[in-house]
């Protein structure tokens, strides 16, 4: 099993989409919602046979997916030719921060996958979430990062994990400051999963964002802290609506620009495949057409 810092040191690019139709209206909420899934999820398949693991994910009914990073030897145009021939669509990339040589890249992906939503994936904790000085430092570097997205006709978003909703700096959460002093324009990719983690419950955390939420992480499981997460060895997930999220008050919450709901599984209790298409089976059973 590769851990996520393996993961983030191969070739990088990213990017989310959906599997549902794009008539899938979600709980009847309006906008209607679209559904994606995260290659993270199935990251160790990627690596052993690319092409199969890419084709078992659109035969599962899937049509959009996010992607995060390849294996060392397979090039975003190479990349981009097998989502196509399995007639997968691109909704977000996760991607390193538009710094430096990483400038390149973050536009290069864009246009490769004709993707605008470029979310950072923010793994690992950056320390600098320890201080109120370290924040507002991170804060800059966020805002000139959505600068250099609106620059060149892209969205930039960042996605969270547990230590934004469980550190505090100043007497705030970090969530507080990111929401307080970030460009408005800066849009959240809301990971449900590490906001339970950090002991908030989700439906109100999102309501709290409210349209700032453009996309949200949706996954299910224990949903514990503990100190193996530190060494990026979570609990194993479960198929959604078997674990302890609150999945129908989630959905509920989820603002009307909320455009996508992308499924990612970090670890799974039983093959990731099946976990999958339970997953998938579950959300069409609570939602509507």
């Amino acid at each position: 099993m590769q851990t996520r810092r393996d993961f983030l040191q191969l070739t990088s690019m990213g990017i989310m989409g959906t599997c549902l139709p794009e008539n899938f209206n979600f709980l009847g909420l309006s906008p209607k919602k679209k559904m994606s899934v995260q290659l993270y999820t199935i990251r160790d398949h990627i690596a052993k046979d690319f092409a199969g693991a890419i084709k078992k994910i659109s035969d599962l009914g899937f049509e959009y997916v996010e992607t995060a990073f390849w294996p060392k030897g397979i090039s975003l145009n190479q990349a981009a030719a097998i989502l196509n021939e399995n007639n997968l669509k691109v909704s977000s990339c996760h991607i390193e921060l538009p710094v430096g040589e990483n400038q390149k890249i973050f536009l290069e992906t864009a246009k490769v996958f004709n993707c605008k939503n470029m979310i950072w994936h923010g793994w690992p904790e950056d320390k600098r979430y320890s201080s109120i000085e370290g924040t507002r430092e991170l804060v800059k570097i966020y805002n000139n990062a959505n600068k250099f997205a609106k620059a060149n006709g892209l969205s930039f978003g960042l996605h969270n994990h547990w230590w934004e909703f469980r550190n505090k700096v100043d007497g705030k959460f970090v969530y507080e400051v990111l929401l307080e002093e970030l460009d408005k324009d800066i849009f959240f990719e809301i990971d449900i999963y590490w906001v339970k983690v950090a002991g908030h419950q989700p439906d109100k955390i999102i309501k709290i964002f409210g349209d700032r939420v453009n996309l949200m992480h949706i996954k299910d499981g224990p949903a514990e802290f503990n100190q193996n997460l530190i060494s990026d060895n979570p609990d194993p997930m479960t198929p959604l609506g078997k674990g302890t999220q609150n999945l129908p008050a989630i959905f509920e919450s989820a603002p009307a620009g909320c455009e996508w709901f992308v499924l990612e599984m970090d670890t799974s209790a039983i093959d990731v495949y099946d976990a999958l298409k339970q997953s998938m089976e579950y959300m069409k059973s609570v939602t509507s057409y």
